[in-house]
């Protein structure tokens, strides 16, 4: 079933989620616009007057967490090698990832994983990204820094 969520724009998006009680979902993947979740989260949504289901709370935090990576592309459309090397190396690194189109991709950073490291490799690699959940403004309360969504 699918559970909308609103990002920090208005921007509506669905995400795929499984009931785990009356009212609770878990979402199944990772968000493209909102912030403060990830996939696996538990959720509560209630339906709007059109019947969607729209969340309405956090429930419980899986320990994922989720940051969105702009690849770089060839004329042709395609991510460039770069990109693509910088893709396994996300797998490497014991993380997974969904493409939303061929040049933003939200990747899941499981709980083991180290988030600064991540956060390191993809500033090491040159990609521009940020952090989703948790927010840059989270981690790093008044300090100066990329709090803006990244654009598409």
């Amino acid at each position: 079933m699918k559970v909308a969520l609103e990002g920090p724009h208005g921007e509506i998006e669905t995400l795929w989620a499984t009931v785990v009680a009356p009212n609770q979902y878990e979402l199944d993947n990772l968000p493209w616009c909102a912030y403060g979740v990830s996939a696996g989260d538990v959720i509560e949504a209630r339906p709007d007057a059109a019947g969607q289901l729209r969340m309405t709370r956090i429930v419980r935090k899986s320990g994922n967490r989720t940051i969105r990576v702009i690849l770089a592309v060839t004329s042709g459309g395609q991510p460039t090698f770069e990109s693509q090397q910088m893709l396994s190396g996300i797998l490497e690194r014991g993380c997974s990832y969904e493409g939303r189109n061929k040049l933003l991709f939200a990747v899941n950073i499981p709980a083991p994983v180290n988030l600064a490291g991540i956060a390191q490799y993809l500033t090491d690699s040159g990609f521009r990204w940020e952090y989703a959940d948790p927010t840059f403004n989270d981690l790093f309360p008044g300090e100066q820094g990329e709090s803006d969504p990244v654009d598409a």
